[in-house]
């Protein structure tokens, strides 16, 4: 088991989750081919896309409705500073996961985290958990709430 799906799981754990990890026959690394795995509506998978802060150098995570996307004059107003889209390196170093793996959850340093209100609409959503090959469903409630995340607009 990689150490990337071991951290999502552990913090699954911590926040007394009982929430099944699946790992899919083929890749999760988009929305659309999260959506086909998962047997869902594409806005029901939560992309986790992530930023760089330009003053903070932090990563800023936007946990979105798969078929959103991140405006970014919105997302910069709701972060308080400019930002650049983040590459992989930064990405990877910041979160501890591989781009079109990149977990809500578990990661490697503290990031400003904003949660879609589109999500909400839904009973059930699933995300990336840490490889992409590994989803997980929730309730986007918990999702919000165990991701410390504020509900806001950002999309476009």
């Amino acid at each position: 088991m990689s150490k990337s799906l071991k951290r999502v799981i552990a913090a699954l754990h911590c926040a007394e989750l009982a929430v099944d990890v699946l790992e899919m026959h083929s890749d999760t690394r988009t929305a659309q081919q999260a959506a086909l795995a998962a047997g869902c509506e594409i806005d029901q998978i939560a992309k986790s896309i992530i930023f760089r802060g330009q003053s903070s150098q932090q990563a800023v995570l936007f946990i979105t409705a798969g078929g959103n996307q991140v405006e970014p004059v919105r997302a910069a107003a709701v972060a308080h500073e400019p930002l650049a889209r983040a590459d992989a390196t930064f990405v990877r170093q910041k979160t501890g996961f591989a781009i079109g793996g990149v977990a809500p959850i578990g990661h490697e340093t503290t990031t400003k985290v904003f949660f879609d209100p589109r999500l909400l609409q839904f009973e059930q959503i699933w995300a990336a958990a840490g490889t992409p090959r590994h989803i997980f469903s929730t309730d986007p409630q918990d999702l919000a709430r165990i991701s410390k995340a504020q509900v806001i607009d950002f999309t476009a």
